[in-house]
């Protein structure tokens, strides 16, 4: 389900990060390929919606989303 309010973003984007020294490293979970980083966990959140557009408008090449597999312990 999209968000119109976060620009067509889906209701939830995960983002994996790092505090690396003085930055905060990190990528969209489905796509680990494409990295950014950021001052603040807010730079670095508009970074990465910035790449998640790009994908979604077709400006990245050759994309491909990475999928999530959620095992339990029976």
């Amino acid at each position: 389900m999209l968000n119109p309010a976060l620009g067509g973003l889906p209701m939830k984007l995960n983002i994996v990060y790092k505090k690396e020294k003085e930055w905060f490293i990190g990528h969209i979970q489905e796509y680990p390929d494409y990295e950014s980083q950021g001052k603040t966990i807010d730079e670095l959140k508009e970074n990465l919606i910035e790449i998640y557009n790009d994908v979604q408008k077709g400006l990245v090449p050759d994309v491909e989303s990475f999928r999530l597999l959620e095992v339990t312990n029976r």
